[in-house]
């Protein structure tokens, strides 16, 4: 090819380049709202819970404080909690649950942990209020789980996520999102086989 030919190649990609950084610069000046957003993940695939610690990672990278309650896994070790837990100074883990529902067998127990687990999630939601909130992301970790067996009270919980406060970042992981809780959401992602 020749050099006459390759820089008007060069020229027509920078030029295409220009006009797309043009484009995203006037959509990005319409964008004048910060908000945090509402995350589900959900599906019948793996990768869930690792998505929202990945998200949980970045946001550390960028100085958040995250707070985490983890419903259901309580008595597992999972490989996220020796990570998680080196960073004590910006991550609030809060562990409920005894692991799922096939193995403990006793639901009376499992819906007293996961009142519990709301319990402190809603903590966190309060302490995400006013100037100096403590938390910008909080991850529930297997809350639909929960919500899909309806040991927490559905209205309650989603009154809760609709009246977060507004620049706090919500993750919510596991199988089986509730209709409603996708219908609130600003992003829902599926996880499939």
């Amino acid at each position: 090819m020749s050099d006459r030919v390759e820089d008007d190649i060069n020229r027509r990609a920078n030029e295409k380049a220009a006009k797309r950084k043009a484009a995203r610069e006037r959509m990005l000046a319409t964008k004048t709202i910060e908000k945090g957003l509402l995350i589900v993940h959900t599906g019948k695939g793996k990768g869930k819970s690792t998505a929202a610690f990945g998200l949980a990672a970045r946001a550390i990278g960028n100085g958040m404080k995250i707070g985490i309650v983890q419903f259901v896994k309580g008595k597992w070790q999972t490989g996220e909690r020796p990570v998680l837990e080196r960073f004590s100074d910006q991550i609030d883990l809060r562990v409920s649950g005894e692991g799922f529902t096939w193995e403990t067998q006793d639901r009376a127990r499992d819906i007293a942990a996961a009142e519990a687990g709301w319990a402190a999630a809603q903590e966190m939601i309060e302490a995400s209020r006013g100037d100096n909130p403590r938390y910008d992301m909080l991850v529930l970790d297997e809350l639909n789980i929960v919500l899909r067996y309806d040991y927490l009270p559905l209205g309650e919980v989603l009154d809760a996520l609709k009246h977060k406060p507004s620049r706090t970042h919500v993750v919510i992981t596991g199988r089986n999102a509730r209709p409603e809780l996708i219908e609130l959401a600003d992003l829902v992602t599926e996880m499939k086989l």
